[in-house]
């Protein structure tokens, strides 16, 4: 319908929706310190907050110990780490479906995911990282990603040439690849061991090893990667009008897909080093966006940055609450959301781009 109220084409409209989404985030923050299994009153949240911010006894301690640590070194990294998580995870979908210009592509199209997760599961499995303490896993994931992705290119790589078909295809191989590299390393381990229940629980994706170290990785290659994707926002939008009409308009398509795939890379394989696989995220959050907002990246790409990060905080409180005392994987939360959307993308796209 021509008078429909969205995409919002108006400035002042798309600041309220951001404004809008940030309230949103805002109220989901305090709720999500609030809950979980030991449950936590809002004015002790506000008191703890200020006076570690204040790095003074602004409001006198009446709360114990375990308080502190509880909201302090658990959630509140946990928190903004699923944000960030959402966040990345959105990037890195945008970039994929401008890529490949399929709107059904996600952050896995290339089969990063699955090398991450076999990077990871190794060094769950064997250890061989140890000596990097907590940063082993997150080694081992990243190093999967580039070894999936330059394997990818590898394939993919035509005279010199790589189109988007052949990534997607070749991103399929490298995923059945690394996922029976990963299924075997599982399967060879003594079932019911430690090692087979955290890799299987990192796999479903989870936020449960959540610290303020890993969150400063992640933060820290997210804002580089969204300030470059900004500056990509109108090549991004040239490159879905297709490769001839990118390159009349002076855009160097080459360079741009290479810069695309390299941030890609990066950014899933540090989301998914620190989370697991969390599916459905950058596949759906993108559209749900674009159908708001409309299609140009200088608008998408925050907007749905705010939406993307939103969601999974969101996500992450029903994990935590949904089976209480216990947790179910938030790989599980996000799928049983964007599983339905998914098959509903499916049955309305009739193969045209941004819904």
């Amino acid at each position: 319908m021509k008078d429909s109220i969205f995409p919002l084409r108006k400035r002042s409209h798309y600041l309220f929706f951001c404004a809008v989404m940030l309230v949103v985030l805002a109220l989901l923050l305090v709720l999500a310190a609030g809950l979980g299994s030991v449950s936590l009153p809002f004015t002790t949240i506000r008191q703890v907050v200020i006076n570690t911010v204040m790095r003074r006894e602004v409001y006198p301690v009446t709360w114990e110990t375990s308080t502190e640590t509880i909201l302090l070194g658990i959630r509140i990294p946990r928190i903004l780490t699923a944000f960030i998580v959402g966040a990345g995870l959105t990037l890195c979908g945008i970039l994929m479906q401008a890529l490949t210009k399929n709107p059904l592509a996600d952050p896995y199209v290339l089969g990063i995911s699955h090398g991450a997760s076999a990077g990871a599961v190794s060094v769950i499995m064997y250890g061989y990282l140890n000596f990097l303490g907590g940063y082993g896993t997150m080694a081992g994931a990243f190093c999967g990603a580039v070894l999936s992705i330059v394997l990818a290119l590898r394939i993919a790589a035509i005279r010199n040439k790589v189109t988007a078909t052949q990534l997607v295809l070749a991103g399929i191989a490298v995923s059945a690849l690394f996922g029976a590299i990963t299924n075997f390393m599982i399967y060879h381990t003594k079932t019911g061991s430690d090692k087979v229940k955290t890799a299987t629980y990192w796999m479903m994706g989870s936020l449960s090893g959540s610290s303020w170290e890993k969150l400063r990785y992640a933060t820290i290659a997210f804002m580089v990667c969204f300030i470059l994707i900004l500056f990509l926002s109108k090549g991004l939008d040239v490159l879905l009008l297709g490769d001839d009409v990118a390159v009349t308009v002076g855009v160097n398509t080459e360079r741009l897909k290479l810069g695309i795939i390299v941030l890609a890379t990066l950014l899933t394989g540090v989301i998914v080093s620190i989370s697991g696989t969390i599916g459905f995220v950058g596949l759906t959050i993108p559209h749900i966006t674009r159908s708001i907002v409309g299609t140009k990246h200088k608008r998408l790409i925050p907007a749905s940055v705010l939406v993307g990060g939103t969601f999974l905080v969101a996500a992450d409180i029903i994990s935590r609450v949904a089976v209480a005392p216990e947790e179910l994987p938030i790989g599980v939360v996000s799928a049983f959301f964007g599983a339905p959307f998914f098959l509903y993308l499916i049955r309305k796209s009739h193969g045209k781009f941004g819904g």
